[in-house]
């Protein structure tokens, strides 16, 4: 059939051709843009491709070209990093809902920022896209690269999940397997890890990796031998950090099964987590070394474990102790024993280590806690121990041999069993000599007396005896110390003892001081017998022995003792010299006394004797009618010796022979010039009596009358009164009753304050309330005679107002009483105490150039003892470390360590080992730290400080373990002094700090 068509029909398709074909024309227009930016897009030129689709966007009218261009619009801002690329991906989504491209969009980006390694970016466009209508092949690379864009967020559970749904795929199965292998290597299911990597073990892209995930699985396995096999076959094929991390894996596993010497290499070779080493890393090549009999290189190694705290700590401690006992570093033993027995990983190790430790404290000594009380601590842990009678009889041992007396006494205090009673006599004795080197008398005769009572060693009771005599004469209970002294020469074993070759000696001091002197002499003669080792005792013995026969008027036997006391050239020579020269007059050889009195003064010109032989000279003069030399001798001694207290005395002299030849005018003078320069003196007192006589016989009353009102000291017309008061007052006084003298002189002294006897009763009064303890009372007493012009009594009064200030600890008012006692010291004894103490208070001033310069004067002088000698070098060597002159202070205290003892040689000791610390004298300075912790335990300050400078030689000594066990057992054992502890814990901080840099188990 044919058809037709209606006009108005062909008319309508014709128009409808017609916009159809204008239709066409602008699209393939639109698609030639379109496609160049295609072109541009897929060249990854991105910037040109978005112009021109963005161009092409705004000309098209398709909607589906415009939703094109937005979705490449979009994709090239994300490749270009555009600000705001993400939120146009979301615009094209939100703007063209049902392109096909949307889902395309967030699959595109995904794996855009796959393929740039943006993991966390790529997972968020991930989760927006569907895989519905993907391909099998897009949807194998979208679970691949999902799951392992989750591998690397460590997200393993969800990358496991996607990982399965590819692990058979061709093209991702084998990385699908390794990554899972990988994951289960990571979380220690090694069994699976093996399966996996099983799978692709012929993949060669893998092989390398897994050779050294399956030589490590094998390892943590325990399969060792595999573990080497694999390690080594894998070595070659590795890269340095891989090679450092499979030595450790062959090394270790060598380790593990014993085969040492084929270990060493590997462990060597083992560089470390980001170059640092942990404790166990340590342990194991330093007990590789220590199994091979290396000894100091197994110390390397366990040395480097600092703040360990597990059963591998504990095991490299107790190996770090033996092997210092295998190369005689005993003190360094003690430590790591120490610290071995302080960790309960390994009970037997424990026990075992502190049986060492005990047994070491025991032989070297212990700075930390005393000796008994380590090996207390050990029975006590351990009583059941095969070795607990050997430990007990160490224990009695230690209390002597650990020389720490104080604490040993305390501990021995608090058991006094039977077997103990042996070691507390010793202990006391000993305890007690300290206290006596210290000058505290009381507590050492205490100490004896509990040792005398113990009497288990009738050797120690003897020798107790006798420093218990020592004490009491140091007490000035010359009576006790006469009696104790006896008794200790009647004891059996009194021979046997040290002491005994001086007892003879000291008696005979006793005998002195109680003025027995016929048994005085006796003694010395009997010391001089058989004293002939001692050259300082020996002479003064002689010189004893003379001046008791000079005192008992047996002239010639005194005068053949102080000639052999100038022969052996002693000290006092010049004091031997004078007696002599006095004693010659006794006997009647003036002529003797004068010749010997002048050589006197050319041959000790700066002797303390020098003004009492010219005044002695003077007098004999006298006695032999020469008056006119017996003048001139005065006149030279007031010339040569200004302060001396026989000024007053040689200028009376003078009046009264001025006066016996009629010379009335110079005698007049000089006694006004004693009346003037020395008021209420007994000189002065004569003098004016004198003078009156004079005045009297040549009528001139009335003159004498006006120059007596000038005179404060003279009351004539209550002078009857005055005596009478003063002479009850003195009687009292010579009869020892002390408090009606009180009474009696504090009357007078209300009634006549400058009375005839003012400076009399205020010095008898001041030496009452010194005697009975009331110091502050005498002070104003003694002040009065100091403040007077010089007498017999200035001396002791300035000697006991210096002691009453100095115990007050009172410098201002000591150092000027001590400056004249230095000057106006007619007793040597008294100027060394006034030297000596200057030192002292200056030191305390902190005026260290006048202390420096007093100790210097002390030390020069021969006569002092090895006491004040100590004393004065430790002022030097303290004054130079104060002022930073460390060479001055080296010198000094290397001369103390020769002659000090008890705290003073500790000092000693510590600056010996510091300035050898710093001379980088590190093994030296430990010597001398160490005897201070073995011999001087008792004195703890400068044990702690010791303490600190053997950590910082041990540091030196690159023993980073004993260098911060010894800081924190200071840290832990010494809070009573924190300043020490405040260094320590400072220098363990450094310490730490820098072994952290190498060792990752320290924690700061």
């Amino acid at each position: 059939m044919i058809k037709v068509v209606s006009y108005s029909l062909c008319m309508l398709l014709a128009s409808i051709s017609y916009v159809s074909a204008q239709q066409t024309a602008i699209y393939s227009h639109d698609l030639k843009e379109f496609d160049r930016a295609i072109a541009l897009y897929k060249d990854k030129q991105y910037q040109s491709a978005q112009i021109l689709f963005d161009k092409v966007q705004s000309q098209a009218t398709n909607q589906e070209v415009q939703a094109d261009c937005a979705y490449y619009i979009a994709n090239c801002a994300i490749r270009l990093n555009q600000v705001g690329a993400d939120a146009m991906i979301e615009k094209f989504v939100a703007d063209y809902p049902t392109s096909t491209k949307q889902n395309q969009a967030y699959i595109e980006v995904a794996h855009y920022y796959f393929d740039q390694g943006s993991y966390p970016q790529a997972l968020q466009w991930f989760d927006k896209a569907n895989t519905d209508s993907m391909s099998a092949a897009d949807k194998e690379k979208y679970n691949f690269q999902k799951g392992y864009a989750y591998f690397t967020a460590k997200n393993n559970k969800e990358a496991t999940k996607f990982f399965n749904q590819v692990v058979n795929s061709p093209t991702y199965g084998s990385q699908a397997k390794y990554y899972l292998g990988y994951m289960s290597y990571e979380t220690d299911d090694y069994n699976s890890a093996n399966q996996y990597f099983d799978q692709v073990q012929d993949k060669d892209k893998y092989k390398e990796k897994m050779g050294y995930f399956q030589a490590d699985m094998n390892f943590k396995l325990g399969n060792f031998q595999k573990a080497i096999d694999l390690g080594l076959e894998q070595l070659p094929k590795s890269n340095a950090e891989e090679k450092s991390e499979l030595s450790k894996i062959i090394g270790e596993s060598y380790f593990n099964l014993n085969q040492y010497e084929k270990a060493l290499p590997y462990l060597q070779a083992y560089k470390g987590k980001k170059g640092k080493w942990n404790n166990t890393d340590f342990y194991q090549l330093g007990y590789t070394y220590y199994k091979q009999n290396d000894f100091e290189n197994a110390i390397a190694q366990f040395n480097k474990i600092i703040d360990g705290k597990d059963h591998v700590a504990q095991n490299a401690y107790y190996h770090l102790g033996e092997c210092y006992l295998k190369t005689d570093k005993k003190q360094q033993a003690l430590n790591a024993f120490k610290t071995a027995s302080e960790m309960s990983f390994e009970k037997k190790i424990q026990e075992d280590a502190y049986l060492n430790y005990a047994k070491l404290s025991y032989e070297i000594g212990n700075p930390y806690q005393s000796v008994p009380s380590v090996l207390n601590g050990y029975l006590d842990k351990y009583p059941n121990s095969p070795f607990k009678q050997e430990i007990n009889n160490l224990l009695i041992d230690s209390y002597i041999s650990s020389k720490n007396y104080k604490e040993a006494l305390v501990l021995l205090e608090k058991n006094k069993a039977p077997e103990n009673r042996l070691a507390y006599q010793k202990v006391t004795f000993y305890r007690g000599l300290e206290l006596y080197t210290d000058g505290n008398f009381q507590e050492a005769y205490a100490l004896f007396k509990k040792s005398i009572a113990e009497n288990k060693d009738a050797k120690f009771s003897a020798r107790a005896t006798f420093w218990k005599a020592e004490t009491e004469y140091n007490l000035d209970q010359y009576n006790e110390a006469m009696l104790s002294f006896k008794q200790f020469l009647n004891l059996n074993e009194a021979s046997t003892t040290p002491e005994f070759k001086n007892v003879h000696y000291n008696l005979g001091y006793s005998y002195f001081k109680l003025k027995e002197y016929e048994n005085a002499i006796k003694h010395f003669s009997d010391y001089i017998a058989v004293g002939k080792d001692d050259k300082v005792r020996l002479t003064d013995a002689y010189l004893r022995l003379g001046d008791c026969n000079f005192i008992s008027a047996k002239y010639w036997p005194a005068m053949d003792a102080y000639n052999k006391t100038i022969e052996l050239k002693s000290v006092n020579s010049d004091y031997a010299a004078y007696q002599k020269g006095i004693s010659y007059g006794f006997v009647g050889r003036n002529d003797r006394k004068i010749e010997d009195l002048e050589k006197f003064a050319v041959t000790y010109p700066k002797s303390q004797y020098a003004d009492d032989a010219l005044y002695e000279l003077g007098n004999t003069y006298v006695n032999e009618n020469n008056e006119q030399k017996a003048v001139a001798t005065y006149d030279k001694l007031i010339a040569t010796y200004k302060t001396s207290s026989y000024v007053a005395k040689t200028i009376l002299k003078q009046g009264l022979i001025y006066y016996n030849n009629n010379k009335s005018e110079p005698a007049l003078g000089k006694f006004k010039k004693v009346a003037a320069e020395f008021p209420n003196s007994p000189e002065s007192l004569e003098a004016v009596a004198t003078a009156r006589l004079i005045y009297v016989d040549t009528g001139r009353v009335e003159e004498y009358a006006d120059w007596v009102k000038t005179l404060s000291f003279v009351e004539v017309s209550d002078s009857e009164l005055d005596n009478t008061m003063y002479e009850s007052a003195e009687k009292q006084y010579l009869m020892n009753n002390a408090k009606q003298a009180i009474s009696g002189f504090s009357s007078y002294l209300a009634k006549f304050p400058n009375g005839l006897h003012a400076l009399k009763s205020n010095f008898y009064l001041a030496q009452l309330y010194f005697a009975d303890g009331l110091e502050s009372n005498a002070v104003k007493h003694y002040e009065f005679v100091v403040g007077k012009s010089r007498s017999e009594f200035t001396e002791q009064s300035l000697a006991r107002l210096s002691q009453i200030h100095l115990k007050a600890k009172d410098y201002t008012k000591a150092v000027p009483m001590l400056k004249r006692l230095e000057t106006e010291a007619d007793f040597p004894q008294n100027k060394t105490y006034a030297q000596s103490n200057l030192m002292k208070a200056y030191y305390e001033q902190e005026d260290f150039n006048n202390a420096e310069m007093y100790a210097t004067i002390v030390l020069a002088n021969t006569k002092v003892d090895d006491r004040i000698k100590s004393d004065a070098q430790i002022i030097v060597a303290r004054s130079a470390i104060k002022t930073n002159n460390e060479a001055k202070a080296k010198l000094a205290y290397a001369e103390l360590l020769k002659i000090a003892k008890g705290e003073l040689a500790a000092e000693a000791l510590y600056y010996d080992a510091y300035f050898k610390n710093k001379e980088g004298k590190f093994e030296a300075s430990n010597t001398a730290v160490q005897k201070i912790a073995k011999d001087y335990s008792g004195y703890k300050f400068f044990g702690a400080k010791g303490l600190v400078l053997m950590a910082k030689n041990f540091y030196g000594l690159k023993d980073s373990f004993q260098a911060t066990y010894i800081l924190e057992s200071v840290i832990k054992n010494f809070t009573e002094f924190p300043e020490v502890v405040q260094e320590a814990q400072t220098e363990l901080d450094f310490i730490k700090t820098e072994e952290a840099k190498r060792n990752s188990s320290i924690t700061n």
